[in-house]
């Protein structure tokens, strides 16, 4: 494929288009990274104004968890590529389009595997046979009493479809369940009322391995810590040092859930470490949250190596920078007008930091809008500059006020070269 592949940018002509199937903050930097290389960008997600949509060529709005309507937007825009970035599309319509011939990266089996925790987790551990937590899944309140003897208490609760956290809660007690239960239908995804219950794990820590497929091999970046609230990611750094016999089982685990779904791209390898332990998590078949930090750690950030991967180029050496580390800008409330300031300030709070502001165009409660980005000497130094970053931002959210309503001039307009009325 690498050999093969042009690049064609021609007005005349068919450009060689990548379809974006979610436009969010992650699918923004992949945008940018599939035009540097000269590829047209088709943004999509079910809201106008999407991150990525501000800087693609083109773009999409539609329910992508509908099979209709994904499949007349693939057989309209006839990409060359169609990159999945979210969870929330109807992976059956990806699918059924690979069969036919249209290319799905890293591969549509990926995309519908990943999306539900019960089938990437029956792959890795019944298939892999990968070291996981103890777990079971179940559609109702019943089963769960009838099974959760298996994990005990404590436990965690799941959507087997979700992201981000969503619709996740501890049960503690027989009392906890059928409000978790309740919870993580209402917020799960693809009206699924199905659930995983996972054993609690007391780990001693949880990282993400991103784990590059490209045609020259299978690459690695340096483990990824982080930090999480209600299962969403609020801080991470780079490197999370590892022993090397650590470092060798986590790649060994990577390796195997990574292959087994293949396909080119970057994967975001979920794993906790318990001792000298490693037990899989989950994956993700695209960037992850947690790894926005490569974008001031390494001279390739994930985005990069997503993309250079799909198209079938190879990686050749991932270049670490130095010692990083990112913090979620996450704010609440209501609004369609962002204002955000302190920008000053927290770019100066270290002699290397960056800021991302999303640009997403509203906020309906709870959101994350930016990341700040900060490299220092030591891991723990990046760290603290990256909250003190964030203690600078400040945000507000207000409704935006109603359109100007402009009276057209109902004077005739006078010919340009009408001579003008003598002056007294």
């Amino acid at each position: 494929m690498s050999e093969s592949l042009q690049i064609v940018n021609n007005r005349s002509g068919h450009s060689t288009t990548a379809l974006l199937l979610g436009s969010g903050e992650l699918g923004k930097e992949v945008a940018i990274e599939l035009m540097r290389l000269g590829v047209t960008v088709v943004a999509c997600d079910r809201y106008d104004q999407a991150p990525a949509m501000q800087v693609a060529q083109k773009k999409a709005v539609i329910n992508m968890r509908d099979p209709q309507s994904l499949n007349d937007l693939i057989v309209k825009v006839n990409p060359d590529f169609i990159i999945p970035e979210i969870e929330a599309i109807s992976t059956e319509t990806l699918l059924k389009l690979e069969k036919e011939g249209y290319n799905v990266v890293p591969s549509a089996y990926a995309a519908n595997m990943t999306m539900n925790r019960e089938a990437i987790r029956e792959l890795a551990a019944e298939q892999l046979q990968l070291p996981t937590s103890p777990y079971f899944f179940a559609s109702s309140i019943e089963e769960i009493k009838e099974q959760i003897h298996t994990v005990g208490y404590p436990c965690v609760m799941k959507p087997v479809m979700s992201s981000s956290g969503r619709g996740q809660s501890v049960l503690k007690s027989d009392q906890d369940i059928e409000k978790s239960f309740k919870a993580a239908c209402s917020d799960g995804r693809g009206g699924i009322d199905r659930v995983i219950v996972e054993g609690f794990i007391n780990f001693d820590r949880e990282i993400t391995l991103l784990t590059v497929s490209a045609v020259d091999g299978l690459h690695f970046c340096k483990p990824i810590g982080h930090h999480q609230v209600n299962g969403d990611y609020r801080e991470s750094w780079q490197p999370e040092e590892l022993s090397e016999e650590v470092m060798m089982e986590a790649k060994r685990l990577a390796s195997s859930v990574v292959t087994a779904l293949g396909g080119y791209g970057i994967f975001g390898v979920e794993l906790f470490i318990c001792g000298d332990k490693v037990l899989f998590s989950e994956l993700s078949p695209r960037p992850h949250d947690t790894g926005m930090v490569t974008l001031i750690s390494q001279d390739l950030s994930e985005f990069a190596l997503h993309v250079r991967a799909l198209l079938g180029l190879p990686i050749g050496e991932i270049g670490f920078i130095g010692p990083s580390a990112s913090a979620a800008l996450v704010f609440e409330g209501e609004g369609e007008v962002l204002r955000y300031g302190g920008l000053v300030e927290a770019l100066n709070e270290g002699p290397h930091t960056q800021l991302r502001i999303f640009g997403k165009p509203e906020l309906s409660g709870e959101r994350r809008l930016g990341v700040c980005l900060c490299r220092e000497n030591t891991v723990d130094k990046a760290l603290e500059c990256v909250k003190r970053m964030r203690e600078n931002i400040t945000f507000e959210a207000q409704s935006a006020p109603p359109p100007v309503q402009v009276e057209e001039s109902r004077a005739e307009p006078k010919a340009l070269d009408e001579e003008k009325e003598p002056t007294a």
